[in-house]
């Protein structure tokens, strides 16, 4: 025989009550229902826990210290039951979404935060990638989903419009130009410019930009590496274009000045593309939802910044 937890229960409510038959009521039982508990439980412990008395009873040593352990697993369980209850909600599965750096960066953790609140029971896995190499893996099936450059489309992949953003010049602190305001590149002179590989969607539309408005380039450094892109323009005369929701407005993410594009604007649309084959998931359309949010979010601040900049083009820094 076991001391259940049904047992506990009723020692519990006989400890604390004093009373074999306030304890009946406080779980529901009978006055008789309690004293076969507590004879059982009296056998399983091997000791008396109880006195029985005619205005009640009164709990031994033996009770006092039983009590204590019998609270402790009567806690334990219940926060147990809580903890699994909330893997109740949401969705149910796995999920493989498939990001660039551009939505890495800063959407992605807000979303992921919140889809981890909303659907715990869903195992997510973030491959991060260039445009070419994620839409092979949503060719393949390998992804759920995933967010690349507007393209003109794929076999097997079907694909709708997801965000629009605008693209940045960012530069090293001491470029010489004023954080945040507006940037013609034409008027910058030749630049040294790090592009993604050809393979790279944004890199056709960042070279048909700058043949389309006459912009001078003297080096070019070809860099697949988000990482490396920001440390190299940190560090050096190198610049890149990359987009606002990647780009923190504050001065301080990694020490650089980001300054929008403008006359003209050069935007960047976003596309979400999956499987043709395949019918949205649950999870898949949560995950997609909070990631929009987070990246409207992010636009939203860049335009509230950018209402307080001035419409020129840039001024010096300083």
């Amino acid at each position: 025989m076991q001391c259940s937890l049904r047992d506990m229960a009723i020692f519990v409510a006989a400890y604390e009550e004093r009373s074999f038959t306030a304890a009946a009521q406080r779980e529901n039982a009978t006055q008789s229902g309690v004293s076969q508990h507590i004879r059982n439980l009296e056998h399983v412990v091997g000791v008396q826990l109880f006195v029985r008395e005619r205005g009640g009873v009164i709990p031994t040593p033996a009770a006092a210290s039983f009590y204590r352990s019998c609270l402790e697993v009567m806690r334990a369980h219940d926060a147990a039951r809580r903890d699994v209850a909330r893997f109740g909600k949401g969705p149910i599965g796995e999920l493989r979404v498939g990001l660039m750096p551009t939505m890495t960066s800063r959407v992605l953790a807000p979303a992921l935060d919140a889809f981890v609140g909303q659907a715990p029971n869903v195992a997510v896995h973030v491959v991060e990638g260039y445009s070419a190499a994620l839409t092979q893996m949503v060719q393949g099936g390998e992804l759920d989903f995933a967010v690349v450059p507007a393209f003109a489309g794929a076999p097997g992949v079907r694909a709708r419009h997801f965000v629009r953003t605008r693209e940045t010049l960012v530069s090293r602190p001491d470029s010489g130009l004023r954080h945040l305001a507006p940037v013609r590149l034409g008027t910058l002179g030749p630049l040294d410019l790090v592009l993604p590989g050809p393979g790279n969607t944004r890199r056709r539309t960042i070279e048909t930009y700058c043949t389309t408005h006459g912009i001078e380039i003297a080096r070019v450094v070809e860099l697949d590496a988000m990482l490396g892109t920001l440390d190299l323009v940190a560090r050096t005369r190198f610049v890149a274009v990359l987009p606002a929701i990647m780009m923190d407005t504050r001065r301080g993410q990694h020490g650089l000045t980001v300054n929008p594009i403008a006359d003209p604007e050069l935007p960047l649309d976003l596309t979400l593309i999956e499987p043709a084959r395949r019918e949205r998931s649950p999870a898949s359309a949560l995950f997609e939802e909070l990631l929009l949010a987070s990246a409207q979010d992010l636009n939203a601040r860049w335009a509230a910044v950018l209402e307080t900049q001035p419409r020129t083009a840039l001024a010096a820094s300083g």
